[in-house]
């Protein structure tokens, strides 16, 4: 396999000339990696010029099965889809070690070239270096700490960065209520990711339930003139909501964790047979969480569209866990349509 990477000193081939927009030459070639926002920008308008359409799928990174089934889903609904790398530390707290979060690059990759593929699908990765540094490569070095490690930039002095985007009520409850500056640094992230790759549609998995919507009012408030596609939670086999994050379990605390993909089975098929009290319904699962000792941060039925708690199951919710299985804070949900 070979990696091209394109910079803003060589972004003179962005797509190649034949009319499919760089097609793959074989299924197992590793996509093509932009790493400067200009460049990325460049890209995407001249495959626009071209006619095609662009999706994106925003991603962290250390990518599993569910990443890779919101990339094969944009690659149905556009010709040309983006996925975006970066850790964005606007979401970390300064009491978040950002430096912990996963990442396995060269894999991603590779993930990503052995996607099943037609001759017309095209995938390039967008892995910027600091999307928060505004003074170059001189003022990376001095604003670093820890051996090197660049700091949130929501720490005092932390990389110039101070223009934040807000959903001012979606981002309040649900995890905003434990992760206070999360959704302004999601929402900002975004929007960034927005402005330079230019995209017709962005896929968003519905495992962040929250996030999703929250990012679908951004759209709609700003006049993005892009469509966001909420994409179904992927799954493994045994339950368990797929997260970068799974990967720090213990065998026990994964064996327990699946409490929470079971408690929200059980409210679903409790309240298909009739039970609307939303209390009875938490009840019930909070009992599920702690018989697994499990430490709850939140179990919420709400609105899906406003994210309001309701008390009676009268319309479309969705019920929304969070809970701490030893250091891994897990998040799931399930929709309930009336």
């Amino acid at each position: 396999r070979q990696t091209q990477l394109t910079d803003i000193e060589s972004c003179r081939n962005f797509p190649p000339q034949d009319s499919s927009v760089g097609d793959r030459e074989s299924p197992t070639m590793e996509p093509e990696v932009i790493r400067d926002k200009e460049a990325m920008r460049r890209w995407s308008r001249v495959v626009r010029s071209k006619g095609k359409t662009i999706g994106l799928v925003p991603t962290m990174g250390f990518l599993h099965d569910g990443h890779l089934s919101l990339v094969r889903q944009s690659l149905t609904l556009a010709d040309v889809t983006v996925v975006s790398i970066y850790v964005n530390p606007g979401q970390f707290s300064p009491s978040e070690d950002l430096s912990t979060y996963p990442s396995d690059f060269s894999g991603d990759l590779a993930k990503l070239a052995a996607l099943p593929s037609s001759a017309s699908d095209v995938i390039v990765v967008f892995n910027p270096r600091n999307l928060y540094d505004y003074d170059g490569d001189e003022g990376r070095r001095k604003k670093t700490n820890g051996g090197g490690r660049v700091v949130s930039c929501v720490e005092e002095g932390g990389l110039g960065h101070e223009t934040w985007v807000r959903v001012e009520r979606l981002e309040k409850g649900l995890c905003g209520k434990s992760r206070p500056v999360f959704f302004r640094g999601v929402a900002t992230i975004v929007t960034k990711l927005f402005n330079i790759v230019e995209p017709d549609v962005a896929v968003f998995g519905k495992k962040d339930y929250q996030q999703w919507r929250l990012i679908q009012r951004m759209v709609r408030d700003l006049d993005f003139g892009i469509e966001i596609v909420g994409s179904d939670i992927a799954r493994e086999k045994d339950g368990l909501a797929m997260s970068s994050r799974n990967v720090r379990l213990s065998a026990e605390e994964r064996q327990r964790a699946l409490s929470i993909s079971r408690s929200l089975a059980m409210a679903k098929a409790s309240a298909a047979e009739g039970e609307t009290s939303c209390t009875e319904l938490k009840d019930m699962i909070i009992q599920e969480l702690v018989k697994a000792a499990g430490r709850i941060d939140y179990v919420e039925i709400v609105d899906q569209e406003t994210l309001e708690g309701v008390e009676e199951i009268k319309s479309g919710v969705v019920v929304c866990v969070a809970a701490w299985f030893g250091t891994v804070r897990l998040i799931d949900n399930i929709e309930i349509s009336v």
